[in-house]
């Protein structure tokens, strides 16, 4: 698969608080790679490393093959969009013009919609299933509606690589799979997807490729079974899990059973 993103020896921080130490990876096109680790691992910083809104004190971020530095804001805007942790929208805005703020980077202020717009907005709302609520007050709608609808935002940017920080909190159980469902279908049409998860059930099941992060460095990569093996579920989490066998997937499920 194609290379999307690529992190080489980057290391990022919050004044005299080093965030990331010298990760390097790569995240590819076309799947869903989950970042995953205890609360302070990096997750979050290495998702605005990647978005260009932290820069690094040292090693590169390549988007596609170029460096930050040989995008243009608006460019990288159309690039990679992103579904920040804890998003939420109680405005009393219809739930269609929310998704329009995603063509913010195609057009200047003030202007109107084009032909593209409305289908890239459109298509974005069929494809998370909130057509039906679509000119309803996102004040109106339940916790999981509007999770579709912010994600439809997101999607409505149409660029190739899509960030999405905890989606899952704060969903009950039906509306946690239908939104990894979602994520895995995106990946399926060729975005590199990156999503944060703390529930390594939903990482196991739903990601491709899994980055495991602690105290900002990269404690292992790959497929869930290898990335949390009991190992690493050991040293990084202090849990051991349960591993059930799932139909069709050729894995195992994940499910954090005991503390250590």
């Amino acid at each position: 698969m194609k290379s999307a993103l690529f992190l080489a020896r980057v290391s990022a921080g919050y004044g005299d608080r080093m965030a990331l130490d010298s990760v390097t990876t790569e995240i590819r096109a076309g799947a869903v790679t989950g970042l995953v680790g205890p609360n302070g691992a990096g997750k979050t910083t290495l998702l605005r490393v990647a978005l260009g809104l932290l820069k690094p004190t040292q090693g590169s971020v390549h988007v596609f093959g170029k460096r930050h530095a040989e995008y243009s804001r608006e460019s990288l805007a159309k690039t990679i969009a992103y579904l920040p942790q804890g998003a939420d929208a109680h405005w009393p805005i219809a739930a269609r013009h929310l998704v329009a703020l995603g063509r913010m980077p195609y057009r200047p202020s003030l202007t109107r919609l084009s032909a593209e717009d409305h289908g890239a907005i459109e298509s974005a709302l069929g494809r998370c299933d909130a057509w039906q609520f679509r000119l309803r007050r996102m004040n109106e709608l339940s916790a999981g509606e509007r999770s579709r609808v912010l994600l439809a935002r997101a999607l409505a940017t149409a660029a190739p690589i899509l960030l999405v920080d905890e989606p899952a909190a704060h969903l009950d159980p039906a509306h946690q799979l239908r939104l990894m469902e979602l994520l895995q279908e995106e990946a399926h049409r060729g975005t590199a997807v990156v999503v944060t998860l703390h529930d390594l059930s939903l990482a196991s099941r739903y990601c491709e490729e899994l980055v495991v992060l602690q105290d900002g460095h990269v404690a292992a990569q790959g497929q869930p079974d290898e990335a949390l093996s009991d190992k690493a579920l050991a040293g990084v989490f202090q849990v051991s899990a349960v591993r059930a066998a799932r139909n069709g997937s050729g894995r195992p499920a994940i499910v954090p059973w005991q503390r250590l």
